[in-house]
């Protein structure tokens, strides 16, 4: 038997499209530019506003330890020297911080402090008494405490 060998068109035939470009196409009409007044620059455009975590903690805060000099006043417990818990949030990311900052102003503005965010969560989960729960609740970070209190309103609207 012998070998049959076929060949392969080098473009495949496509069926006829048609490429015409309409000619009736319309130019785009430059407007009019207005001349300004000779010797006058052109009004400057406000510089955009900085964006990520190191902007806008510059922008409202000054500087990474003057953030975390405030946080730390806000989060330190009354046994914790600040000075120590300031020196550790210096080392943290900048979105850190600001979220931390976000965190602590809630609390100061919900509920106007540690020890108010410890007694509203165990009066809002029936566990006033209850001497354990309420100093394992002061074991925990001002954010799970936040979280802990946020959750407990939501169970108690349902």
């Amino acid at each position: 038997m012998a070998k049959q060998t076929t060949t392969k068109s080098a473009a495949p035939a496509k069926a006829a499209k048609s490429t015409t470009k309409s000619t009736t196409s319309a130019k785009p009409t430059k407007k009019a530019a207005t001349k300004a007044e000779p010797g006058s620059k052109p009004a400057a455009k406000p510089a955009p506003a900085a964006r990520g975590p190191r902007a806008a903690m510059l922008a409202r805060h000054g500087s990474k330890q003057a953030l975390a000099k405030s946080l730390a006043e806000a989060v330190a417990r009354p046994d914790e020297d600040t000075d120590i818990i300031a020196a550790r949030l210096g080392k943290a990311s900048n979105s850190q911080l600001l979220r931390l900052h976000h965190v602590a102003e809630t609390v100061k503005a919900k509920f106007g402090g540690r020890e108010k965010l410890i007694a509203a969560i165990g009066t809002a989960e029936r566990k006033v008494k209850d001497k354990d729960y309420l100093a394992k609740l002061d074991t925990l970070s001002l954010p799970n405490l936040l979280d802990l209190a946020n959750a407990a309103q939501r169970r108690a609207r349902a």
